[in-house]
């Protein structure tokens, strides 16, 4: 079967859908809406609104894409429905009345838990059972609340080719296809490190064409832009993942197994992927209003960067300490974006950003506001911000806990209304870390050079609540045989000096060629909390590429000229 994707997050191309259904066949047409962002963004929507709080974009889009759907008999299954998924399927059947489309409208719920005192929402990470339920009654547009990402892809296929809950491998493999779909074009060279490669000024979005073992081919409609080749897919396998066992509510994936191959001009081929049971437990992500945060950028330009930027600090401070309120949290980063004797402004200046955080506005917004512009005509030479000071703005915090899934529903509301259960997986298996696999021998020893990671190696990095996942590959065994051995956690830590009071884990994942390190706490509270300067650690990963190593010329040589044979 085949399974696109056009959507990889609340605010992906709008015109995705009707590119994806027109321009290639389909069996199923999937939509990913819900980061751990837009949980939180839904959330407060909801208390505006109790009738919202799903993804209104798809909504939207369905205006032109239902009766495409229809007419190429393509499903669709999308996980919009995010805190009222039974809202979001009466909204999809009024659209259908309205435009004469007859269709068939399932979802899924049950993921929605007890609120704790002082959250927002609560909600558990289910999986494709539901899915599968309703596609197996008809159901011809299927909407879930909170749901794995991949649990898009192993619904749809699990009632496909009539797999059960024990059918591991088949499963993980499905996983795989589906994490590799999730964030859209970042499987078809978006976001990609070696974008030098390839014309990537739109990429097409991915499709997975699935084969009854839970092997797929990854590839994109004809014509469409962008490329698939191993190092897209090897990019997406090890975004916002951690080692190798990649566990879920329908199976835990080894990461370990997975096996990529060239099958052709922007064809993947993912085999041997094998599965487990899945934990006894679901994740849950909990969302809550943190507090207030407000920050200034000032711009500091020509001489004496250094100096004006102490100058403007113990100003703020003084201001702070006369209003008698100082914010919990006062962060500065001087960014030395300056050149010496620059040809424009912009050159000759950095940027001073200040940042606040506090439980109550007062702190971070009047009092900072008003002390930040006084200092207009007080302060160093030069003075001025790249905007002015606000108000402050709430900010949101993400927690992710375990619950047991016997205590999770899972509900599939079929077309017709019926409401049925849907059982978690009987077999399951405590999550154990895995065994770690023999490194290759080392290189032989030789010359070196002084040079960037990222002539040699590709890098993709993300979040998860507080912690960052940054994995790192190489193209060919000689690299691999280095970068195993180079690139310990103290390297890493050497080389991305952040991380250095931090929790660093390093994964191996040979069949890869790729290593995969996890650091907990870089993000502090995580993306909704604004905590740092990237704060979904996107660009972590070209961080770590940018930075200088002793590298084997042989590496450096073959990466220069790709055309030599490994």
């Amino acid at each position: 079967m085949r399974i696109g994707n056009a959507s990889g997050f609340y605010g992906d191309r709008f015109d995705a859908l009707r590119e994806m259904l027109t321009g290639g066949p389909l069996d199923v047409l999937t939509g990913d809406y819900l980061a751990e962002l837009t949980m939180l963004i839904l959330g407060r929507s909801r208390l505006k609104d109790p009738a919202r709080g799903y993804a209104s974009t798809f909504l939207r889009q369905l205006e032109e894409g239902l009766g495409l759907a229809r007419e190429r008999g393509v499903r669709i299954v999308a996980n919009a429905g995010g805190l009222n998924p039974a809202g979001l399927a009466d909204a999809i059947r009024d659209l259908a009345a309205k435009a004469g489309v007859p269709v068939r409208v399932a979802h899924v719920e049950g993921d929605a838990l007890p609120v704790p005192e002082g959250f927002l929402t609560a909600n558990a990470y289910l999986g494709g059972a539901g899915i599968a339920a309703c596609l197996r009654a008809g159901a011809e547009v299927v909407v879930t609340g909170r749901v794995t990402d991949a649990a898009l892809v192993t619904g749809p296929a699990a009632a496909h080719f009539g797999w059960g809950p024990d059918d591991h491998d088949a499963l993980a493999g499905a996983v795989v296809a589906g994490h590799v779909l999730e964030c859209g074009t970042q499987a078809t060279g978006g976001n990609y490190a070696f974008f030098r490669d390839h014309d990537l000024r739109r990429p097409g979005f991915p499709v997975a064409e699935i084969h009854a073992d839970g092997g797929c081919v990854i590839t994109k409609h004809d014509g469409t832009g962008g490329v698939v080749d191993v190092g897209t897919v090897t990019a997406q396998l090890l975004y916002e993942t951690g080692g190798a066992r990649y566990a879920g509510p329908d199976v835990t994936a080894r990461l370990d197994t997975v096996r990529l191959t060239q099958d052709g001009p922007d064809r993947v081929r993912i085999s041997g992927v094998r599965g487990e049971a899945p934990p006894p437990t679901l994740k849950a992500g909990l969302t809550r209003l943190g507090g207030w945060r407000n920050e200034v950028v000032f711009v500091l330009t020509g001489l004496d960067i250094e100096a004006k930027a102490q100058l403007v600090k113990a100003q703020i401070a003084d201001a702070f300490a006369r209003a008698g309120r100082r914010p919990q949290e006062v962060r500065w980063e001087l960014a030395r974006t300056d050149r010496a004797d620059a040809g424009t402004e912009e050159t000759a200046s950095a940027l001073l950003r200040l940042v606040v955080r506090d439980p109550e506005q007062e702190p971070v917004g009047r009092a900072l506001s008003g002390a930040a512009i006084e200092l207009a005509l007080g302060s160093y030479p030069g003075f001025h911000a790249t905007a002015p000071p606000g108000k402050g703005a709430p900010y949101g915090v993400f927690e992710a806990r375990h619950v047991p899934a016997r205590d999770v529903e899972h509900i599939a509301v079929l077309p017709d209304g019926t409401r049925l259960a849907v059982p978690h997986p009987a077999r399951t298996a405590p999550l154990r870390d895995v065994e770690p696999p023999p490194l290759p021998p080392p290189p032989e020893p030789g010359p070196t050079r002084r040079a960037p990671l990222g002539r040699v190696a590709g890098a993709r990095s993300g979040d998860k609540g507080g912690d960052a996942n940054v994995g790192v590959w190489v193209r060919d065994e000689e690299a691999w045989r280095w970068l195993a051995h180079e690139l310990t956690v103290d390297r890493f830590r050497l080389l991305l000096p952040e991380t250095a009071g931090l929790t660093v884990v390093r994964h191996v994942l040979p069949n890869l060629r790729a290593l995969n390190f996890t650091v907990h706490g870089l993000l502090g509270e995580g993306v909704a909390a604004q905590h740092r300067f990237d704060p979904q650690a996107k660009a972590v990963g070209e961080w770590l590429r940018a930075r200088h190593l002793e590298i084997p010329v042989t590496l450096l040589d073959r990466a220069a000229h790709p055309e030599v044979p490994a």
